[in-house]
């Protein structure tokens, strides 16, 4: 298994569009959101050169998880398509929060699709610690991410301090809440021993 933790400016590519093509394909084609987006690629107007990527490869350099990271200093997603969800609290805007947002763990060439909202997968719970140390470093101290109800549960297993930021709100008919992820306490983490990391 291979992570690579980039600025979106700094991703070669061939990368970064794979990148929009494994996000295509689980966003729209799998979940079936709605989004005006280019044919074949999903991106949206945060997917900014300073953006943060983290992206999960396998042996065989197929994406198979991904988190997108955005500081709460400038735009993203919940303070400017959400706001809602925060049940008329201002949203975040501190270098101590930064947002996770497009987390996927999904293996389109397999038989695995999706990540059960019943236990958490360990490359879901690499991919939310690696996130966290990435933000850590840089002087955060919370995560904020916008979820569907249903991986409310997942979230709290992973061992992390999960909350509510408010009640949820039903967004396009489906239960949808602003969650918080607290970095201080997490849980002790050690990556897979052939598991490799690598920033650009």
């Amino acid at each position: 298994m291979e992570f690579i933790l980039a600025s979106a400016g700094d991703l070669p590519p061939p990368l970064n569009r794979a990148l929009g093509r494994y996000r295509h394909r689980v966003f729209i084609e799998t979940l079936g959101w709605q989004m005006d987006t280019p044919p074949g690629i999903e991106r949206d107007r945060f997917d900014r050169p300073e953006t943060v990527h983290l992206i999960a490869r396998d042996d065989h350099h197929a994406i198979v998880g991904y988190a997108r990271l955005l500081p709460t200093t400038g735009p993203y997603l919940l303070g400017e398509m959400f706001p809602q969800l925060l049940n008329g609290l201002p949203p975040p805007c501190s270098d101590e929060v930064w947002e996770l947002s497009r987390f996927a763990v999904m293996d389109l060439r397999g038989a695995r699709a999706g990540v059960s909202t019943q236990r958490p997968s360990a490359l879901a719970v690499d991919i939310l610690q690696l996130a966290a140390g990435y933000v850590e470093r840089r002087g955060g101290k919370r995560l904020i991410t916008v979820s569907p109800l249903a991986m409310e549960r997942l979230l709290r297993r992973t061992g992390f301090h999960v909350h509510r930021a408010a009640p949820p709100v039903m967004v396009e008919g489906h239960p949808t809440f602003a969650c918080w992820i607290e970095l201080a306490g997490r849980p002790p983490w050690a990556p897979h021993a052939n598991a490799a990391t690598c920033q650009f």
